[in-house]
């Protein structure tokens, strides 16, 4: 089986000062789509209370990836059954506007590119 995987090692410390919240959510927010900080309303006093926001030194980590055609054992090749890779992909898709969006907003570059 291919696979890709990490593990991370260090002490997680959640964050307390809202300045400091703020700046990860935005880091978080900023690194899946570049922009949408900016453009969007900052979450609010309630949302805020809903949401924890950790920051973590590493102190150790390790990566693995295994990529391929399939690695049986030799008696396994003298089986009735299929062997092989079914690759998977992640891709975007169509956009789905909100049904409640008004009428002539824009699509922002960063949200089409």
């Amino acid at each position: 089986m291919n696979y890709r995987s990490a593990v991370i090692f260090g002490n997680a410390e959640k964050i307390e000062d809202p300045d400091e919240i703020m700046i990860g959510l935005k880091a978080v927010t900023d690194n899946i789509m570049p922009g949408r900080w900016d453009d969007a309303r900052g979450p609010n006093e309630v949302e805020l209370k809903q949401t924890d926001v950790f920051k973590l030194a590493i102190a150790d980590c390790s990566a693995k990836v295994r990529t391929g055609p399939p690695g049986d054992d030799e008696e396994d090749y003298d089986l009735d059954v299929w062997a092989g890779v079914k690759p998977l992909t992640q891709v975007a898709g169509d956009l789905i506007p909100d049904h409640r969006l008004k009428a002539g907003v824009p699509v922002p570059d960063y949200v089409v590119s």
